[in-house]
């Protein structure tokens, strides 16, 4: 792993895990096609996942792991639609999820950070998803009271992921999913 980049965040040092009691990670999804005002736009909650995040004694981020069960993905919201979303529907979104994403769990493993401006720090690594692995990046923000937070845009086909489609191809998911992490750590 590439040296830390010496600025400090608001963190107690040592190693803190993280994961679904007292933290959020969700997965956005976003309809388009002829057909878009028939789908919804998905909110999908990670119920098993768990992060490892290092911190220096000098109060650097050193390191970030995360391991995910795709397998506990579930809808927690569908936004938009000809209809609401049932709890079939639900279900059939899980199988698919199910599906796509196969039985191996979704990993990240950090090898470089560098500050990003404006108080937020750029963590760059290795994404598995579906047994394929892939350099990705995202920027974290902590703040003071040791919350920190995280939005970054995937493109499914980087990990050879075919994007949903239904209504013989007039609905699509869009190939970009957002992916946010909202957590607190202990605060130095």
């Amino acid at each position: 792993m590439r040296q830390s980049y010496g600025a400090r965040v608001a963190i107690k040092p040592g190693t803190h895990t993280l994961g679904p009691d007292g933290s959020e990670l969700l997965v956005r999804t976003y309809r388009e096609g002829v057909a878009a005002k028939a789908g919804h736009d998905l909110v999908i909650e990670v119920t098993n996942w768990e992060a490892m995040v290092d911190m220096g004694e000098d109060g650097s981020l050193r390191s970030v792991a995360l391991s995910a069960d795709p397998g506990s993905l579930r809808v927690r919201d569908g936004v938009g639609g000809a209809k609401p979303l049932t709890d079939n529907d639900r279900g059939d979104i899980q199988e698919t999820i199910a599906k796509v994403l196969g039985p191996d769990p979704i990993t990240f493993r950090s090898d470089g950070v560098s500050p990003a401006g404006s108080g937020r720090l750029h963590v760059e690594g290795e994404l598995g998803i579906g047994g394929s692995s892939q350099p990705a990046g995202f920027e974290l923000a902590a703040a003071e009271d040791g919350t920190v937070g995280a939005t970054t845009a995937l493109t499914q086909s980087h990990w050879g992921i075919k994007p949903y489609r239904g209504l013989m191809g007039a609905l699509k998911v869009r190939d970009s999913v957002e992916v946010v992490l909202d957590a607190r750590l202990p605060a130095a």
